[in-house]
């Protein structure tokens, strides 16, 4: 696995700071499903290759068979995601070197995500704004991240609960539905703040029976009671990941920073969405660097104490939540 390190920091992005400080027992199965995962949606947004090649090829991914993705590689824009199609059967050689547990539970992963961007792929038939499509109703969108990213709330917990001592017993009905909850909200968050950019690769993640209306920012006001509503829905779902966050004893103060830190961006994200227009394609959403390194810093010192955690969640909580104060100069910080 030492070998893929590189290769997965190139592809992971900001998320290959929780996959690095997973406990040593989980890291490798962890990081192996999600370069897989990549893989499969790095060829779902291949769109170079005829959309039916990308179906077909996926639907070999999702039997297993990772050998099919041959026409894809060299249609890659960003060298890192074509060392990972390339590289995938030295992935597959590391999944294979499993137990037979653990190999069941990331084939069942792979299933699922790999459906999700199946589902994708068949619900927008077009590429661009000239056939924008949007989902029909929010239990579609609801749908949507439970097979993209809730999923791997359920693979997480299985896997902590099979490798980790100190979690025994952890996998219940209860944990379990947090950890959906806490997939999909990080996603929803994804939706929201991708809106514009969506919209012109002709996604409509925001059920509308006029999506070709949300091309202009000044409808905004007749989409605002629906946008509002699933940042309110994105944020119960991030409370509910902390829930999950908490139960994990401060003993494991790694694993608990690998939720800790996509929660609370998530919740940053969350409180720059609630300003300014969502629509406009010029306003580009990002938590800036040297906020992410204070929220890293920060989550250092307290992970270890659940008040003091806490203390610090229910602030950016409030914040998500449009009921902090503004700061101006901070606002404009934020927004790039």
């Amino acid at each position: 696995m030492d070998n893929l390190n590189p290769l997965l920091k190139g592809v992971s992005r900001s998320f290959y700071l929780s996959l690095a400080v997973l406990p040593e027992e989980l890291r490798p199965q962890i990081s192996t499903a999600y370069l897989l995962a990549r893989a499969s949606d790095t060829v779902a947004d291949t769109k170079a290759v005829p959309r039916e090649d990308r179906l077909n090829i996926l639907k070999r991914m999702r039997r297993g068979d990772f050998a099919s993705v041959g026409g894809v590689v060299d249609n890659q824009a960003l060298p890192a995601e074509q060392e990972l199609l390339s590289r995938l059967d030295e992935v597959s050689s590391v999944k294979a070197s499993f137990s037979a547990d653990d190999r069941g539970l990331i084939d069942r992963l792979l299933d699922t995500i790999i459906s999700g961007q199946i589902f994708d792929l068949e619900r927008f038939p077009g590429e661009d704004a000239s056939s924008l499509t949007a989902l029909s109703e929010e239990a579609d969108l609801d749908r949507y991240t439970y097979l993209v990213a809730g999923c791997v709330g359920e693979f997480w917990t299985r896997m902590c609960g099979l490798h980790l001592p100190a979690l025994k017993g952890w996998d219940t009905d209860e944990t379990q539905a947090l950890g959906v909850r806490f997939g999909k909200g990080l996603q929803l968050v994804n939706v929201l703040r991708d809106i514009p950019r969506d919209l012109r690769n002709g996604r409509c993640y925001l059920p509308s029976q006029a999506p070709r209306d949300l091309l202009d920012p000044g409808r905004f006001p007749a989409v605002q009671p629906l946008y509002t509503r699933l940042l309110d829905l994105a944020a119960g779902h991030l409370e509910a990941g902390w829930r999950y966050t908490l139960s994990i004893p401060p003993s494991l103060w790694n694993l608990r920073l690998a939720c800790v830190w996509p929660i609370w961006i998530g919740l940053e994200t969350l409180a720059l969405l609630r300003r300014g227009n969502p629509l406009d394609p010029g306003r580009a959403i990002m938590v800036p660097q040297w906020r992410t390194n204070l929220l890293l810093g920060q989550s250092f010192l307290l992970c270890r104490s659940n008040s003091l955690l806490n203390r610090s969640f229910q602030s950016r909580l409030v914040r998500a939540s449009g009921r902090g104060r503004r700061n101006s100069l901070l606002d404009a910080l934020f927004v790039v």
